[in-house]
């Protein structure tokens, strides 16, 4: 069992004994601070905390793209005993207006880039506008005077460590574990979002977990390339990292699979975080079509050929992560089935892992060499879960869970906190699932979207889903139910149809080829009846998981 640290002292003791080893670079610039630089920044953060008043316990937001400005926000906040309330870029202004309004936000750090879409008096409570990059004052409320205290900031710093700012000025306040440290506000899929609280005791579960699993460890590498504001990236792209002295680059440009690819290749990180996304598109964009020519189909059947075939194609995806990793971690939601069972297959070292934004977020999870394939690992040593079903090991039914990583509730939303968390600390997750007796987690899909058959079958469109969007000519999918039929909504892959010039008529008929070859692979209950092409992509939350609620009804 691993032991739980004061949150804060994790830091403080990090900074001091790493101060000269590199934290933080941006890619592609190469911009770099060094611990000791980071501490330095921390500490001229919180002599303007102090000068314009902002107490332990205040909010303080922070929105805009990962980077190091965005890391030291975040970093000064938690260290000083305030409240981070990080808020993803990519969400509306109004959201954005309404979570710095609905935290009651003192302070916001932001993007300028995003504060020019904002309403300054639409803010409520805000004492100081800050722009994340520049640190210019964008907004004072009267009578503050931000903007003087930032002029004299150098000054003041300068007359408290007249000595210079060393290692030895590191000093962190006092804080317990059991107070609020952070406010996230999740981006769900089933309407507004909820401000989820997160205590110091939270965010240590989830980090003292990664230092005792030595994800990562003094020196090494990281790539960041998750957004920072969400749960699964803040805790195991930035968190644990800074918390055992590792280097972490930020990919402060959009992952898209060409630079994505080339940093990895540059920075060759020791650990590779990951959502499925990244590893199906590579899968269906550029090993299914070299697996699926008829002269490879062939020799994949003959027993010696094909495991001289996998090695190799396992070598290549290697070489793609950077060829210096220990494992790829896979979670923010389901892997697609057939993607897994051939990465298994191959021996890829993958695993997958599951939480969610109330746990901060990590539940469960196994190292490779461990996983079940089908699986999201075993859960943690100090959490537990339970399976709302009369055969937990073979009927799913909702994961509920209950230890040091769950939630403290919803900011000022008691109705909402009562739904999910009992008295006795149980939190239900929405998802479904079952439970070996070794407590191992397989999850099924969400309670929310399980679509109940005429014949009292339980049909998960996710796991329809997840097979359609391997078949031709098909870039997403929702399956729903439409007058008592299961329907699917597809959006095509262009890209390919553009390329083989399949158009019109074509397309109608290749998705009914598509629907015919679907329902063989999948129960009576869960066949498709039709298949109704969407002309856009499906809105998504900035996780990038389709907003399913504006699309079934």
């Amino acid at each position: 069992m691993y032991e739980i640290q004061n949150f804060i002292k994790i830091y403080e003791k990090s900074f001091i004994e790493n101060w000269d080893l590199p934290a933080l670079t941006e890619y592609p610039t190469g911009h770099t601070l060094s611990y000791g630089d980071l501490a330095y920044h921390i500490a001229l953060t919180h002599l303007f905390f102090e000068s314009i008043g902002l107490k332990p316990g205040d909010k303080v937001v922070v929105c805009g793209k990962d980077s190091i400005a965005w890391v030291m926000a975040y970093m000064a906040t938690v260290t000083y005993g305030a409240v981070i309330v990080p808020v993803l870029s990519d969400f509306n202004p109004v959201d954005i207006t309404h979570i710095i309004n609905h935290s009651e936000a003192e302070l916001v750090f932001i993007s300028e880039t995003v504060w020019e879409h904002i309403e300054p008096e639409a803010l409520l409570r805000v004492k100081a506008v800050i722009g994340l990059e520049s640190k210019n004052v964008l907004h004072e409320s009267a009578g503050v005077e931000v903007m003087r205290h930032m002029r004299l900031l150098k000054r003041r710093f300068n007359r408290r460590y007249p000595d210079g700012f060393s290692s030895n000025d590191v000093r962190y306040i006092d804080r317990d574990n059991s107070e609020l440290a952070e406010i996230n506000y999740t981006s769900g899929t089933t309407g507004f979002s909820k401000g989820v609280m997160l205590t110091g005791e939270n965010l240590a579960g989830n980090v003292c977990f990664g230092i005792s699993s030595e994800l990562h460890f003094r020196s090494s590498r990281a790539l960041a390339f998750l957004p920072l504001a969400h749960a699964y990236g803040c805790a195991f792209d930035m968190l644990t990292p800074l918390a055992v002295g590792s280097h972490i680059t930020l990919l402060c440009k959009t992952p898209s699979p060409r630079v994505l690819l080339k940093a990895l290749s540059e920075v060759r990180p020791n650990l590779v975080i990951c959502v499925p996304l990244i590893l199906e598109k590579i899968y269906k964009n550029q090993i299914l079509p070299m697996i699926s020519k008829g002269t490879m189909r062939w020799t994949l059947a003959v027993p010696f050929l094909d495991s001289l075939i996998y090695s190799k194609i396992r070598k290549k995806l290697i070489d793609a992560f950077g060829g210096e990793f220990e494992e790829v971690i896979v979670g923010g939601a389901p892997l697609n089935h057939e993607v897994e069972e051939f990465l298994y297959k191959i021996k890829f070292p993958f695993t997958v892992g599951y939480g969610m934004t109330e746990c901060g977020p990590l539940i469960s999870y196994s190292p490779w060499r461990k996983f079940v394939p089908g699986s999201s690992g075993k859960v943690l040593g100090r959490m537990e879960a339970r399976i709302l079903s009369p055969d937990p090991e073979n009927v799913p039914g909702e994961i509920c869970v209950r230890g040091t990583n769950v939630m403290k509730g919803y900011y000022k939303n008691p109705e909402a906190t009562e739904l999910v968390l009992s008295d006795d600390g149980w939190l239900k997750t929405g998802d479904m699932g079952t439970q070996s007796r070794d407590n191992v987690l397989f999850l099924r899909g969400r309670s929310k979207t399980m679509i109940l058959s005429g014949s009292g079958q339980n049909i998960y469109p996710e796991e329809i889903e997840a097979k359609l969007n391997n078949m031709p000519f098909v870039a997403e999918s929702l399956v729903v139910e439409r007058d008592g039929r299961l329907v699917a909504l597809v959006y095509p892959d262009y890209e390919a149809t553009d390329r083989l010039g399949v158009t019109g008529d074509d397309l109608q008929s290749a998705m009914e080829n598509v629907r015919k070859e679907l329902n063989k692979l999948v129960a009576p209950y869960e066949r498709i009846a039709k298949i109704i092409l969407v002309p856009n992509e499906f809105e998504k939350t900035p996780k990038r998981s389709i907003k399913r609620f504006l699309y079934t009804h």
